[in-house]
């Protein structure tokens, strides 16, 4: 398995309207794409204030590399990352194996 993780820090213009159709859009993945096997949607809630203000992640789980290397370049992704971009300030993307 590979875990995908991704922060994100959306730009101020971003409208929450915006920000929860991305978010159904990550957690159609896993019926859309082929070696998707989770996608988990969150919001930063830690008291510590380290966060360097990026405020949601997404955790991604990957059955395999194959599965890793067919959702990258796969239409659903490009999709994806067309209604992304526009509302992306910055992003940390974390990739490991288990």
């Amino acid at each position: 398995m590979i875990r995908h993780i991704l922060l994100i820090k959306f730009k101020k213009t971003s409208s929450d309207a915006e920000i929860n159709k991305l978010k159904g859009l990550f957690e159609s993945m896993p019926r859309k794409v082929e070696g998707v096997e989770s996608v988990e949607w969150g919001i930063n809630d830690s008291p510590e204030g380290k966060n360097k203000n990026y405020t949601h992640s997404v955790l991604m789980t990957f059955s395999d590399e194959a599965g890793r290397q067919n959702y990258l370049p796969h239409t659903e992704h490009e999709a994806l990352k067309q209604v992304f971009a526009p509302l992306l300030e910055d992003i940390i993307v974390f990739d490991y194996s288990l």
